[in-house]
């Protein structure tokens, strides 16, 4: 049994086609790469795992079970989870109230979790808190508010979050986009220790090529909607669709 998997999913938008029978499977604990030119169709890839679009046609699989037609909060429970392009954090609630409110989501507490959060009912989410957040080295910034935070470390708050939710699979969409370059090698060595020590299968789109290359165990390559290479490093790098369609073609 595969661990996710996409069999012929198109999705069309009116007379846009924008993922054209598009099938492959993701192996469980690795970590996989989805690059490709702007319009490739990453981010909807991305949008029809987690039933924020629905397939036009085909079918997507996890563990063994069919989710294509699932709402998003039916997935999330079954353990995807998610971060976006555009950063989706709490400005302006401090980085520990931000991944509480993720901690206590998963718990299934109350809406009014925000008047009770002392009482003993709540107790060990407290240490969860911290916990993830000391997983993606916030710990010095645990009482500041998110909006004054570097972009870096907001993206780190928004993978905080994303974990909150004890995700078997990860989604990263563009997760080093608009980063400096220290900021950007931070956030590849979190995501390889994320995967290293906790074992989450994590899937992920950028366009950052050196950051891809030194990450990801397998690279799946989309061009207008469609798959042209799937494979290592190696063999992104020696084929000539990729060149043509990501790279450039040579002259």
């Amino acid at each position: 049994m595969s661990f996710l998997e996409l069999n012929h999913v198109t999705k069309s938008f009116g007379n846009l086609r924008a993922v054209n029978d598009v099938t492959f499977e993701i192996e469980q604990g690795k970590i996989t790469a989805i690059i490709g030119p702007n319009g490739a169709g990453k981010t909807t890839i991305f949008n029809l795992i987690t039933g924020w679009h629905r397939v036009t046609s085909g079918q997507i699989l996890y563990k063994g079970e069919n989710i294509t037609q699932l709402p998003t909060y039916k997935i999330l429970k079954r353990g995807i989870g998610r971060s976006f392009q555009i950063i989706n954090i709490f400005k302006n609630l401090t980085v520990f109230e931000n991944v509480r409110m993720g901690v206590l989501a998963r718990a299934n507490k109350s809406m009014n979790f925000l008047r009770s959060v002392n009482n003993r009912s709540f107790s060990g989410l407290k240490e969860k808190t911290i916990h993830l957040i000391q997983t993606v080295g916030l710990q010095q910034e645990m009482n500041t508010i998110a909006t004054t935070l570097s972009h870096g470390d907001q993206k780190a708050l928004e993978i905080a979050i994303a974990l909150s939710a004890e995700p078997v699979l990860l989604l990263l969409d563009e997760p080093t986009a608009g980063m400096s370059v220290d900021e950007s090698q931070y956030t590849t060595n979190l995501i390889k220790e994320i995967s290293k020590k906790s074992g989450i299968t994590i899937l992920f789109t950028e366009h950052d090529l050196d950051m891809v290359f030194f990450t990801a165990d397998r690279i799946i390559v989309m061009a207008q909607g469609e798959v042209i290479c799937d494979g290592d490093e190696r063999c992104i790098r020696g084929d000539q669709k990729v060149r043509e369609a990501y790279l450039g073609s040579e002259h």
